[in-house]
């Protein structure tokens, strides 16, 4: 094992991203994107390098918390590295669900995907992914959040002290 792989084993990458809906879920403009919840879900929860994902208590997904407004879904996963992430997103059936996002939400002028260094083991909070989300929206990309067209290594992010201070792990 190299210094590099040594450094980055210690580490899971979080994602958090905020989509802002056309319509209300219930709405049959919106059925083809409910009726792939469940299949992308089960996609990501297989995929090499998933970790975790958000889910609403007693629910198989998030889409009913709105912790960023009435209108707006959050999508907050973990992954072992930013390249499993992209194969998943860029590199499988998922594709074609983004394909058609504009169809089912509005084009963001700011910043909707935020993407940031924690210890392997840890949890992080939706507190935590709307702040990151903000820094990144004020400040741009830096290795406390960066987006894939602007990306940090953990090692960058630890050089920084762009770790979250005081984090205890939490079981995953």
């Amino acid at each position: 094992m190299t210094a590099h792989e040594d450094v980055r084993a210690g580490f899971h990458l979080a994602q958090f991203n905020v989509a802002t809906l056309h319509y209300p879920l219930d709405d049959p403009r919106t059925a083809d994107f409910v009726a792939q919840l469940d299949p992308v879900n089960a996609l990501a929860d297989g995929a090499p390098g998933f970790v975790w994902r958000l889910v609403e208590d007693g629910q198989a997904d998030a889409t009913r918390m709105r912790p960023a407004g009435d209108d707006v879904i959050v999508t907050f996963s973990v992954w072992e590295s930013k390249e499993a992430l992209w194969d998943f997103v860029y590199r499988s059936t998922h594709l074609a669900a983004m394909r058609r996002r504009r169809e089912w939400f509005q084009r963001h002028a700011e910043a909707h995907l935020v993407m940031w260094w924690i210890p392997a083991g840890r949890i992080p909070t939706v507190e935590e992914g709307l702040e990151r989300l903000e820094l990144l929206r004020a400040q741009g990309p830096s290795p406390r959040a960066f987006t894939f067209s602007a990306s940090y290594t953990a090692e960058e992010a630890v050089a920084a002290g762009a770790m979250v201070d005081g984090a205890e792990p939490a079981a995953l």
